[in-house]
């Protein structure tokens, strides 16, 4: 037992036993080394280490604990002793109806390792895959491993070139399983032969009820007619399936985004053929034959039999050192569930324009990070996105943003435009960029921490571009600044690279409420935090909308004005932004009134103060200085005095519902931001609403409860108040 220090006790642990020994109860010892041990100390033996007491801390957590059944010890021995049979079963329906249960659970098993456990123990706890060969004799079987392997891989292939997998997810881990296969680019030559095997004999079941002659060389797939039509369905729904899920994959890899409307169209009907499979459900599991799963809300099968020829305790020895625990596969409906929103994600996927600018890319992977795409269809996102370090693998990201950047009489100068494509800074922003495409493809958590970590990065070249532009530029006019093309793209640059630091920081402080991370009592300095980055951000879009139109460059910098609805000037997305800043303000000037109005509603501090809070929630923002000059102090001083009648005079949540409406118009052919508009509208209202109730209260009534819920945004709170 090893002690803080190196120190060590009586205690030891018996030398490893052999494969022959016996085994004997060793609660006794347990007791004693329990009674014996203190705070900090470990039991120690020469067969447990370090790295092995580590392991055995994950022993509720799935996904890191490999899992350990005990059962055979080699696939051989599995094969001896009939754990998977060629053929399944002497009765022929009975061998149909495991077939189907085959599939099913590989299915299953295969749902279940996207999201996140071991190909060893789910795709591959499948005896058939793991000796293929052994399936040559029954093409039915036969194809679909082989398909099953194929998907596998290529699945693999691109997750692990995408590198959108988190830290914890082993979603690629191999362990030298079989793979690959001499064959498995034919996979759809065998599917398609046996496809049309299945297609003929439904044929002549239809045909059969119909009265009409059978053809003389018909075969049944088994003895009963009755349930031919039934069994001929199920399976060429579940090869279909296959079949075009496949081709999904493959069109999607194709480079520059080629394959995309093909693969489109292979979605709806592998969607059809997910339905059809679905339909299944009431047939084969009325006429199951065998042993049922113990659990009807797990059953992994249609028929709700427990499936033949899987052993997940095979391929322990591949896996990771860990305590036995066996892992949960996924159920029948919850596979089919989940293969549906896979389908359906990759087809947004599919469905994007490939537009080019950068603002357009960002708005869509937010938008479609909305619906909590899986890891498969974020890899498949990323892959479209960044080809090689290429945009769409058609034009480097430095080429992307000097295209942003220019303007028409700009265009015109090669020789500058190819001075800025060698700019350090282009280059630097450019690798940026792609860092923030890969990280805003991962999932929320793991998107938030980069997120924050990246944020430096952008900072630090955004301030190195200002100093520069200072450097080189400050002294000029802003006439002759407006006459000097590479002054003017400089200037550009520099405005663009804080737009979207401000653009990250916002993106930053929203995915907190999609992770639940702020309490109720820090909502406050939450969207107090939010109003100042949207104001940021917005003053960068407006600079940069002033920058692009030559009049206003004429005239000079415009100052923004309090109230955008009455500005004509502004484009919707900046009127967008003023939304949220109306909703940001207002809540944070109603939140402050409620706390030093009514103490209580700020919340205890039992573990610690409000400026740690503070930090805890802003520490990666304030590294990075974004914005700069902003700390507690900014907050205390901003809201300290804020009362009721304060926020009553400024109509922050007028303002937002005012410009919400007028912005109808400009998105009439956007429905997400539709949804959105209606979304600020009704949170503007109750707020408004809730805040005229709030004026008239008797603060000194103890029944008096105000809370705030997340009804009608996700990110933008209601003030509920109530009676207890």
């Amino acid at each position: 037992m090893e002690v803080n220090g190196g120190e060590r006790s009586n205690i030891t642990l018996p030398n490893p036993s052999g494969e022959q020994a016996g085994w004997a109860d060793a609660s006794s010892l347990i007791e004693a080394a329990c009674a014996d041990l203190q705070d900090g100390e470990l039991i120690h033996g020469e067969n447990f280490s370090l790295f092995a007491s580590m392991s055995a801390l994950e022993i509720m957590d799935p996904k890191m604990d490999s899992g350990m059944q005990f059962g055979y010890r080699s696939i051989e021995e599995a094969i001896e002793n009939g754990a998977a049979p060629i053929p399944l079963s002497t009765d022929r329906t009975v061998d149909v109806q495991h077939t189907i249960d085959v599939m099913d659970h590989l299915l299953a098993c295969e749902a279940t390792w996207h999201k996140g456990h071991l190909l060893s123990q789910t795709v591959f706890s499948c005896i058939y895959l793991l000796q293929i060969d052994r399936t040559t004799s029954y093409t039915l079987l036969h194809a679909y491993c082989i398909i099953t392997r194929a998907i596998c891989n290529a699945a693999i292939m691109t997750v692990s070139n995408a590198r959108t997998h988190e830290e914890e997810d082993i979603f690629t881990a191999v362990y030298g399983l079989p793979l690959k296969g001499n064959g498995d680019e034919k996979c759809l030559s065998l599917i398609n032969s046996v496809e049309e095997v299945l297609s003929r004999q439904l044929r002549a079941c239809k045909a059969s009820s119909s009265k009409k002659k059978l053809p003389e060389d018909f075969e049944t797939l088994q003895d009963n007619p009755d349930l031919e039509e039934g069994y001929c369905q199920s399976l060429l729904g579940r090869l279909r399936f296959r079949k075009y899920f496949y081709h999904i994959l493959v069109c999607m890899g194709k480079s520059q985004g080629r394959g995309l409307a093909l693969a489109q169209k292979h979605i709806v009907s592998g969607l059809s053929q997910l339905r059809s499979i679905r339909e299944s459900l009431e047939f084969l599991s009325f006429n199951a034959r065998g042993s049922f799963q113990d659990n009807e809300s797990e059953r992994t099968t249609a028929s709700g039999c427990r499936p033949i020829g899987f052993d997940s305790s095979l391929n322990r020895r591949l896996s990771a050192p860990a305590p036995p625990r066996a892992i949960r596969i996924l159920s029948w409906i919850e596979t089919l569930d989940y293969f549906e929103k896979l389908l359906r994600d990759l087809d947004i996927v599919c469905s994007f324009s490939m537009d080019p600018s950068v603002e357009g890319i960002l708005q869509f992977i937010v938008r479609f990070q909305k619906s909590k795409p899986d890891l498969v269809a974020r890899a498949y996102l990323q892959r479209l996105l960044i080809q090689d370090g290429w945009m769409y693998g058609r034009e480097s990201f430095g080429d992307v943003i000097v295209r942003i950047l220019s303007v028409p009489d700009i265009k015109r100068n090669q020789e500058l435009l190819n001075d800025f494509h060698k700019n350090e800074f282009v280059v630097q922003l450019g690798q940026l960029l792609i860092n923030l495409l890969k990280v805003l493809c991962t999932n929320a958590p793991w998107q938030r921490r980069k997120l924050g970590k990246i944020l430096q990065d952008w900072s630090v070249i955004s301030l190195q571009l200002d100093l520069t532009f200072k450097q080189d530029f400050g002294e000029i006019s802003n006439i002759l600044l407006n006459e000097d093309p590479y002054a003017k793209m400089s200037r550009r640059l520099v405005i663009w690279s804080h737009e979207h630091t401000y653009w990250i920081a916002s993106r930053f402080l929203l995915l907190g409420f999609d992770l639940d991370l702020y309490s109720s009592s820090e909502y406050c300095m939450v969207y107090w935090y939010m109003y100042v980055i949207f104001v940021k951000q917005m003053e960068q879009a407006h600079l940069m909308k002033v920058d692009n139109d030559d009049s206003s460059r004429r005239k000079g910098k415009k100052k923004l004005s309090k109230n955008a609805l009455k500005d004509t000037q502004f484009p919707p997305l900046i009127l967008l932004l003023q939304c949220f800043i109306c909703l940001s303000e207002g809540l944070t000037m109603m939140m402050a009134a409620l706390t030093n109005k009514q103490k209580e509603f700020k919340g205890p501090c039992i573990f610690n103060s409000e400026h740690e809070r503070f930090f805890q929630h802003f520490e990666l923002l304030q590294k990075a200085h974004v914005p700069d000059n902003i700390s507690y102090q900014s907050f205390r001083e901003s809201t300290a005095n804020v009362h009721i009648s304060n926020v009553m005079k400024y109509d922050y949540f007028g303002d937002a519902q005012r410009i919400s409406i007028m912005l109808r118009d400009s998105f009439s052919d956007d429905p997400d931001k539709l949804a959105e508009l209606r979304q600020i509208e009704r949170v503007a209202e109750y707020n408004k609403i809730a805040l005229h109730v709030i004026n008239n209260l008797d603060f000194d009534d103890p029944s008096l409860k105000i809370s705030f819920e997340f009804n009608h945004h996700p990110c933008f709170a209601v003030a509920v108040v109530k009676r207890s």
